[in-house]
């Protein structure tokens, strides 16, 4: 089971997000659990992982040699990282640091990514989304060579 999807949603003053139902179905059902972990992402966004993946990615930042490799996975990845539980609304609270690097302050978009959640601002996730199709438009063969 993966997540698929983008959904429009909002945030609140209090830095609450709501993520879909069907999200937090597939969390317990695959991981027994509705736990996630959130850091930030290179897209100015942020990504939200099941604990049990974030712990693998985790051990593969600590099995990294001690260098700046390793130091700057800690600094853009690990270190920001915050477990996020969900309340009875099915919300998650986003700390402020997090809410800053991906400047979400209302309307955001919610995207199931496989085997993690993405969480954009509206206009990032326009401009994200305007990347990936030129990134596509520059080899359209590549789509074609997966079916679509």
């Amino acid at each position: 089971m993966s997540f698929q999807g983008e959904f429009y949603n909002s945030i609140d003053p209090k830095g609450r997000a709501s993520i879909p139902a069907r999200f937090r179905e597939i969390l317990a059902e695959a991981h027994g659990e509705e736990r996630l972990v959130v850091t930030k992402n290179w897209d100015g966004g942020l990504s939200a992982y099941p604990v049990p993946l974030w712990e693998k990615n985790r051990q593969n930042v600590e099995n990294l040699p001690p260098g700046p490799q390793r130091n700057a996975a800690y600094r853009l990845v690990v270190a920001p990282a915050t477990e996020c539980s969900f309340d009875k609304q099915g919300r998650i609270l986003i700390p402020e640091s997090l809410r800053l690097h991906a400047n979400l302050e209302r309307d955001i978009v919610v995207v199931g990514m496989s085997d993690r959640i993405e969480i954009y601002s509206k206009d990032k996730h326009a401009e994200v989304t305007e990347t990936a199709v030129s990134f596509v438009q520059e080899d359209p063969q590549f789509m074609s060579d997966l079916g679509f």
